[in-house]
């Protein structure tokens, strides 16, 4: 149609035809963010009904949902965003895209991490940890932080657990998909790089040498490529063509992040969900330990009598097999979970070690808990020190059941506990620090007055 043309009358006349929409170009990025804006808003990740006592791992589980399916919708709005880009503005405008899209991916982690803060009242560990990190646990604030699981059944406290675990595939999903997204994002970038180069490259040829055909009545490579919308706009521009082609160039590099804000973003979100799950897997741990530096049991005495009676046999007392019995069942609630990310990822070893890790990490937690617990301890009687003995030698079974190291502070206060009065300090020196850990030592030997 054009090939008899001339290309300056061509450009001419297509710049004429554009120059109506020039204003609303140099507008985009505003417009753009003001659509997705809409958009995002318009997506509900907080709508669960809000649920009484004993039904907050419904209300768990409805909000998990809700975010998880987010994802997918907020994605395809980037790539609808990324398409209008490109059919408006022909890439021109793509710096100004990347700003909004990242402008838009901060607004959305914003949404969820403010839902996460609600869900930590829903799990009933608001006040165990800060956004700043972890908070330190002391009389008041571990009270509250656990007085919703105080009042929940047990079979509630496994509903809620269950609903924290899902939130890791919440944070895997948005990991994974923004990765995808900005590789795609990236790629997008490329080709609009050859193009425009090829167009911005093909105006300049053609408007120096003011070529109009090739000899055959066809109009050249370069003129062709010169008519593109995007290759018009920035021949006037050429300051904002350097900065772009910079950009683009900048774009070819694997390591460059075409959503750096959102990339951090991403990354804290899902640390925060690390630290949110870990506080609820930790609670009832947290919770069953709380006290044990000052239980009665420690300084209690047998009380004297004139009849034979037998010599006391401690068994373990209901907190630590409370804790036992949590931990152990533990890799059964982690199992669901771990088998989501084998058939969605394919990977059975992947799910193996997490379920690994996330049971490692509690286990740690708790033996942690109760360590800190025993160093609380100020006096302890010869029956306090039985009943504690076996206390931390079902802990430490309960620990090589799960394939945990002993610390060597629980085998040296179990060591400790375990020797008599009388043969306490023989211990010490037959041992000279080579399996005995002797600030542990010399701690049980103050708390027996020995």
């Amino acid at each position: 149609l054009f090939s008899e043309s001339d290309i300056q009358i061509l450009l001419s006349t297509l710049k004429a035809i554009y120059s109506p929409f020039q204003p609303y170009k140099q507008r985009y990025g505003q417009m753009e963010r003001a659509i997705l804006s809409s958009e995002i808003a318009g997506i509900d990740i907080r709508g669960a009904v809000a649920r009484g006592v004993g039904a907050q791992g419904i209300e768990l589980s409805e909000t998990v949902r809700r975010m998880e399916e987010s994802i997918p919708q907020v994605i395809m709005l980037l790539e609808s965003a990324v398409e209008r880009c490109i059919t408006f503005t022909g890439g021109s405008e793509v710096d100004e895209l990347i700003l909004a899209l990242d402008e838009i991916m901060l607004q959305y982690i914003s949404n969820l991490h403010e839902t996460l803060k609600s869900l930590r009242v829903v799990c009933g560990v608001d006040n165990v940890t800060s956004s700043e990190g972890p908070k330190k646990d002391t009389g008041l604030d571990r009270k509250e932080g656990t007085r919703i699981m105080d009042m929940v059944s047990e079979e509630e406290e496994w509903s809620i657990v269950q609903g924290a675990l899902q939130i890791l595939t919440v944070a895997d999903c948005l990991t994974s998909r923004s990765s995808v997204f900005e590789a795609s994002l990236r790629s997008t970038l490329a080709r609009i790089g050859t193009s425009l180069s090829l167009s911005v490259f093909g105006s300049s040829l053609d408007q120096s040498h003011g070529a109009t055909n090739e000899g055959n009545g066809e109009v050249s490579l370069a003129g062709r490529a010169a008519l593109d919308v995007a290759a018009l706009h920035l021949a006037d521009a050429p300051e904002k063509a350097r900065k772009l082609f910079n950009l683009l160039e900048q774009s070819k590099d694997p390591r460059f992040h075409s959503l750096p804000l959102a990339s951090q973003r991403v990354a804290a979100f899902a640390d925060t969900v690390n630290e949110l799950v870990y506080d609820v897997l930790i609670s009832k741990v947290r919770q069953r330990l709380s006290e044990v530096s000052r239980l009665p049991i420690w300084s209690s005495v047998e009380e004297p009598s004139s009849l034979p009676l037998p010599s006391f046999s401690a068994y373990p007392q209901a907190y630590v097999t409370s804790v036992g019995e949590y931990l152990l069942t533990l890799p059964q609630q982690l199992e669901p979970l771990a088998e989501g990310i084998s058939s969605s990822e394919n990977n059975a070893e992947e799910a193996q070690f997490f379920a690994t890790e996330w049971m490692f990490k509690v286990a740690e937690g708790a033996t942690d808990l109760f360590m800190e617990q025993l160093r609380g301890i100020h006096y302890i009687t010869e029956r306090g020190a039985q009943q504690l003995s076996a206390d931390i030698e079902y802990l430490t079974n309960v620990l090589s059941a799960l394939s945990m190291p002993i610390p060597p502070f629980l085998t040296t206060f179990h060591t400790c506990l375990s020797t008599p009065r009388d043969q306490f300090r023989e211990l010490l020196k037959a041992d000279g620090g080579s399996q005995l850990d002797q600030p542990t030592a010399h701690l049980v030997c103050k708390i027996r007055r020995l």
